[in-house]
């Protein structure tokens, strides 16, 4: 009889609509039937962004972990691992790291985690606690997977991550899913961003900006537009904010959608005000669809977005200067057309699906065999 093929369990906070956990569904999507199964575990709960994960088989658990330490999780987390029995644990972000010590517990014999970026409140991972217990947690941790060459320093110089369990992988994007309009845009210029409304993003930031802008090329205010599109805890106040500064008329907060991709065609240009970042998906995706980048210089984005040629890079929490890079944009509408252009090339060659697929196979695949997992359930050479 044939065994079954190796379950990997991912571990996340909470799956809802967000850059990491729309790498997480690709990645369970895609990655070849007779490899791998999968099943999800949320710590807290998900949402409707569950129906993203369409491939048959996918169990997805929720354990409603309460705010605080809550040390039942852990007691809720070993029992289902006792009862799945995966050969992988795929953490994500610092939330979930502290479940691989329960997870080793519970005899799990390969535990990987990713970084996919930082909080608003350490932007620059310095927070002594966080990292010491990530230090701590090396001996019990196979696989340390930073998205970005800035997270994979940090891990290396800060957190003291050895080479050998530090391997980058870069985020990837559907350049068929996410492709330039076909048609020109109408004369209306779209500013559009898409991502959660929370404060690492810095959305108020963004605003600010726009109101500069429209200040800055007052001949064009009349056809500027903002789109900000997602949900989030902060976007009652970013509503209250626009409101506020009588703008509603232009500024778009149609919260999270489905048809990101349909909406990205009607942008002119994407910004990104985020003050940290691994490698924003969203951003990959706005540069599939021909579209291009104003963003900040954190974390991953300048690995990304080659300053002057796919776009514009500024320093964060700087409004005046991602309006000016706005400006030349409207100012010169050929750059559009020029900068995005490079930014599609730049996406397709760089940031694709199936390259971040194969990589994360590949790294199940080499741990498996380590582990010798690969003659207990003759599946992972499938």
């Amino acid at each position: 009889m044939a065994h079954a093929a190796p379950l990997v369990v991912h571990l996340i906070y909470r799956l809802d609509f967000g850059g990491l956990e729309t790498l997480l569904a690709e990645c369970v999507n895609r990655m070849p039937a007779g490899k791998y199964r999968h099943a999800i575990v949320c710590l807290t709960g998900y949402t409707g962004f569950a129906s993203r994960v369409t491939r048959p088989g996918v169990g997805i658990f929720a354990l409603d972990k309460p705010p605080g330490l809550a040390p039942m999780t852990h007691v809720k987390l070993w029992k289902l691992l006792r009862q799945l029995r995966p050969a992988v644990l795929h953490t994500y972000n610092f939330a979930a790291l502290e479940y691989n010590v329960t997870a080793a517990l519970a005899g799990v014999p390969v535990r990987v985690h990713a970084e996919h970026g930082r909080d608003a409140s350490d932007p620059e991972g310095l927070n002594r606690k966080h990292n010491l217990l990530r230090s701590l947690l090396i001996p019990f941790i196979d696989c340390y997977i930073p998205v970005s060459r800035d997270l994979q320093r940090w891990l290396r110089e800060r957190v003291g991550i050895p080479e050998q369990k530090n391997l980058l992988i870069n985020n990837g994007v559907d350049t068929d899913a996410f492709h330039p309009a076909p048609a020109a845009r109408d004369g209306e210029f779209v500013i559009g961003t898409v991502g959660r409304v929370q404060d690492v993003k810095d959305h108020a930031g963004l605003v600010d900006a726009f109101l500069h802008l429209r200040a800055l090329v007052p001949e064009h205010a009349h056809r500027l537009r903002l789109a900000i599109v997602g949900d989030g805890p902060l976007l009652p106040a970013l509503k209250a904010k626009v409101a506020a500064a009588g703008i509603q008329d232009c500024v778009r907060l149609p919260g999270a959608r489905d048809d990101v991709a349909q909406l990205m065609q009607g942008f002119s240009v994407f910004a990104l005000s985020s003050i940290a970042e691994g490698t924003p998906v969203t951003l990959l995706e706005a540069m599939a669809c021909g579209l291009p980048v104003v963003a900040t210089r954190v974390g991953g984005i300048p690995d990304a977005v080659v300053d002057g040629h796919t776009g514009r890079l500024v320093a964060p929490k700087d409004p005046v200067a991602l309006a000016e890079a706005l400006a030349a944009y409207v100012r010169q509408p050929e750059l559009i057309e020029q900068h995005g252009a490079a930014a599609r090339e730049r996406a397709e060659r760089h940031y694709s699906i199936s390259a971040m697929v194969a990589a994360y196979t590949g790294l199940y695949d080499r741990l498996c065999d380590t582990n010798n997992l690969r003659e207990a359930s003759q599946a992972c050479a499938e």
